[in-house]
């Protein structure tokens, strides 16, 4: 029986000096530090504020769409590709689902089927451009976000709104469901299934052969153009389920669902470890990085002098921009000082 190698005791501090493991270090001190800034006991002795269990699961269910986009570019990014159109395309995919069910006269079944087949055919437009064209996918994704939020915004008129949805639909965003909320269910489903796409196959290990190399993957035989097909695509149904659990958590279908949702979910990619440049990362680091975005969104909510300003939001938008140029420097700047001192070193004598 074949067994794993163990771990020797000197692999030890270089696993837990590991990008994925410094960045769980921050969550604990991000959320200590929100625990103790943000939480209080009011006049009877009840505690509010960011310790409230009901404060953990807002925390959880309010991350969810971002999470999920998260985990769709997760294996785009590891190509050393990009999607910038999923947040247009949850705002797309949203209208598309109230306009089935509530002027199409759809079963909520049928709609969401439908709904992730267009997310789907949504995603696999970028890949055709991308792959059939070779046109680079930050020139094509910036174009479908522009297309997929035009198109939104032209089929509501920018006034229309659905609402009145089911309880049984509103019940997967906003109740729970064995002690959870229900769309974290969903969430931890498409976790494990893109974890186990990336981490155990050889189709997804693939993923990093492309990031590094198109052109050597395609010298060893990797069929590189469907490879990046499947990620785009793929990326497209996530974004429409995305889409319809934004939908349930709100309870209403509008045009600009999912606005800079982009931002946040590229951030936490990158801010989990998977390099822009594509070649490596991890979906545990992603799903770090979604933490700690969603710790900081909601712990700045429950911070007494952003609630006396009322700028959670602005607060959260800039230092997540700031996160984000954080990350990329830091993926950049090892590059940048390996290559400094093989051009300081002296060339080795024959």
């Amino acid at each position: 029986m074949r067994t794993e190698p163990q771990p020797s005791p000197r692999d030890w501090p270089t696993r837990l000096l590991r990008h994925e493991m410094l960045l769980l270090y921050v969550l604990l001190a991000e959320w200590l530090f929100f625990y103790f800034a943000g939480t209080t006991v009011n006049r009877k002795g009840v505690l509010v504020g960011f310790g409230t269990l009901d404060r953990q699961f807002d925390i959880l269910r309010h991350s969810c769409e971002i999470g999920l986009l998260a985990l769709a570019l997760t294996p785009i990014i590891l190509t050393a590709g990009i999607d910038l159109s999923v947040g247009s395309l949850l705002g797309l995919c949203a209208i598309l689902f109230g306009k089935l069910w509530h002027d199409g006269g759809l079963s909520l079944p049928l709609a969401t089927t439908l709904t992730l087949i267009l997310g789907g055919i949504g995603g696999a437009l970028n890949a055709t451009l991308i792959t059939a064209l070779r046109l680079p996918p930050l020139i094509v994704t910036l174009g479908t976000y522009s297309l997929f939020r035009g198109l939104a915004e032209a089929i509501t008129r920018g006034a229309i709104t659905y609402t009145d949805f089911p309880g049984e639909f509103l019940f997967i965003g906003q109740e729970r469901w064995l002690g959870l909320p229900t769309q974290a269910w969903l969430f931890f489903t498409v976790a494990l299934a893109v974890t186990l796409l990336v981490h155990r196959t050889t189709f997804g290990r693939s993923f990093r052969a492309i990031g590094f190399s198109p052109e050597g993957a395609r010298y060893a035989g990797l069929p590189v153009a469907r490879r990046l097909a499947l990620v785009y695509t793929l990326a497209g149904i996530i974004a429409a389920l995305a889409a319809i659990i934004y939908t349930a958590r709100l309870g209403q279908a509008k045009a600009d669902a999912g606005t800079g949702y982009e931002l946040f979910a590229i951030t936490a990619v990158v801010l989990g470890g998977t390099s822009i440049f594509g070649g490596t990362g991890s979906v545990y680091g992603t799903l770090l990085g979604v933490a700690a975005i969603a710790v900081l969104k909601n712990g700045l909510a429950c911070l007494p002098v952003v609630m006396r300003m009322n700028a959670a939001e602005e607060m959260a938008g800039l230092l997540t921009g700031a996160l984000l140029l954080f990350a990329l420097a830091g993926s950049v700047l090892p590059k940048l000082w390996a290559a400094g001192r093989s051009r300081r070193s002296p060339p080795s004598s024959p």
